[in-house]
């Protein structure tokens, strides 16, 4: 399978400015109480330290932060790889009536989602779980929905949402490949 170039559909300051929208949703919707930002394995874990330091420099508090691995609960476990790679889980102790908000890239449909609430129960008893996604791009198979969203896009099955981060990329941008076989 390939990928080809659709469209650009955010650039470096967009996609800034879309972390920082989303952070300050977050800030408000949960009223000064503690959070713990949660970024999944991959992507998630530098948007939930960008949300994190907005975050911070708004309510002079800065938000416990964690980072999740999905590999083990995922539903497609013996699809994706014989000797799946697991990443390192480090949630922060103690998250038993906590506002946990689950950070991730792309929303899709929902099973990456699920594999992560099964994953983040495992730690304790949370006080809300809600969830923020850079795009929500439909096609759900699973009744799972974000409470932040930073860009709602329809899509078709042959395109892929690429979300690109300078700690892990090189740049900041999203785009929309087709793919072709």
């Amino acid at each position: 399978m390939t990928l080809k170039l659709n469209y650009q559909l955010m650039n470096t300051a967009e996609v800034q400015g879309t972390l920082d929208r989303l952070a300050n949703e977050i800030l408000n919707a949960n009223d000064g109480r503690p959070l713990v930002l949660v970024g999944i394995h991959r992507r998630g874990v530098p948007m939930a330290q960008r949300m994190a330091a907005v975050i911070a420099a708004k309510a002079h508090k800065e938000p416990a932060i964690g980072v999740l691995d999905i590999n083990l609960y995922r539903d497609d476990l013996t699809r994706v790889a014989f000797q799946p790679v697991v990443r390192r889980t480090d949630v922060p102790p103690n998250i038993d009536d906590t506002d946990v908000i689950l950070i991730d890239d792309v929303l899709y449909t929902g099973r990456t989602i699920r594999a992560a609430l099964d994953a983040l129960c495992d730690f304790g008893r949370m006080r809300s779980i809600q969830l923020a996604v850079m795009i929500d791009r439909g096609h759900r198979e699973l009744p799972i929905e974000a409470n932040f969203i930073g860009k709602r896009i329809a899509t078709k099955d042959n395109e892929v949402v690429e979300v690109k981060l300078t700690e892990i990329d090189g740049e900041d941008a999203i785009y929309v490949m087709e793919k072709s076989d």
